[in-house]
């Protein structure tokens, strides 16, 4: 008995990295998997390849697993629309969506274009958006359960040096997930949403990864799959709105935290004065 039997699951960006060890790992334990890649290259550049997404289906089918795969963008209405109508077409319905499809494209502020904030923030923010709008219409109709998973980042959590970008679209999707686990609850719908850190296409080269010794084996996709699975199991049915990160074999939850409310010391309120002289109070140092 694997923890998907009888499920059937969608991941975006599956041809390769984080995507494909989901895809893998769900097959394995009993899941039809709609195997969804664009294809190009990892900035979004280039022509469109089936290759990726389809590779990933034939080592699924080769291990005796089901799997189908799926080119279409999922930053666009019609291409999200039709990533979910695929699993419904395929397999007569949909039971967990994973959003992992990505791209980068880094730069400093002052160096980056409009079309590089608007390409990573469409991709990741309004491909997250849109695939789990049309993923959460057919889980409501059903209202049987469902699980989404959502792939925030630490740097949009703690933001990260010259990726303006990708940290806003990631800070979105948290915020995303948040009220998306509130509105969805009542149909037994948890949204969730993964922090990984992992040496794949996107990262390789990034300096993080280049100065850590054994990145590729340490921080191998492999460690992440295990808590996706986790996520869209039935061993989490009671878990909705967290963020779990994911960092080689170290696994924590990220949460917001506020410190102890402060109160003006005269009757007329707080003034900018009073905010500087009792800083250390108000940041709790």
């Amino acid at each position: 008995m694997g923890l998907l039997d009888g499920k059937v699951a969608v991941i975006t960006g599956a041809g390769a990295g984080i995507g494909r060890a989901d895809a893998l790992l769900f097959a394995k334990e009993g899941a039809k998997v709609v195997v969804n890649d664009l294809g190009g290259a990892r900035d979004g550049s280039g022509d469109a390849s089936s290759r990726p997404a389809e590779e990933v289906v034939e080592e699924i089918k080769a291990s005796g697993g089901d799997a189908t795969a799926n080119f279409d963008n999922v930053a666009e209405a019609e291409g999200a629309a039709s990533i979910i109508k695929t699993a419904i077409d395929r397999y007569g319905k949909l039971d967990i969506l994973v959003n992992n499809a990505g791209i980068l494209r880094d730069k400093t502020l002052l160096k980056m274009t409009d079309d590089m904030f608007d390409l990573v923030v469409k991709v990741h923010l309004r491909g997250t958006f849109l695939c789990t709008r049309a993923a959460c219409a057919h889980l409501r109709e059903r209202n049987e359960s469902g699980r989404i998973i959502t792939t925030t980042s630490v740097a949009g959590l703690m933001g990260n040096f010259g990726q303006a970008n990708y940290s806003a679209a990631k800070a979105g999707i948290y915020g995303l997930t948040r009220t998306v686990s509130m509105e969805m609850k009542k149909y037994k719908v948890t949204v969730n949403a993964l922090a990984p850190i992992a040496h794949t296409r996107l990262t390789s080269d990034l300096p993080m990864m280049q100065a850590m010794p054994n990145a590729k084996d340490l921080l191998a996709p492999e460690h992440i799959a295990p808590a996706t699975l986790f996520l869209a199991s039935d061993l989490a049915a009671d878990i909705t709105g967290q963020v779990l990160a994911v960092e080689g074999p170290r696994m924590y939850l990220f949460r917001m935290s506020q410190t102890d409310p402060v109160m003006p010391k005269g009757d007329g309120g707080w003034t900018a004065q009073e905010i500087r002289e009792r800083w250390a109070e108000i940041s709790g140092k």
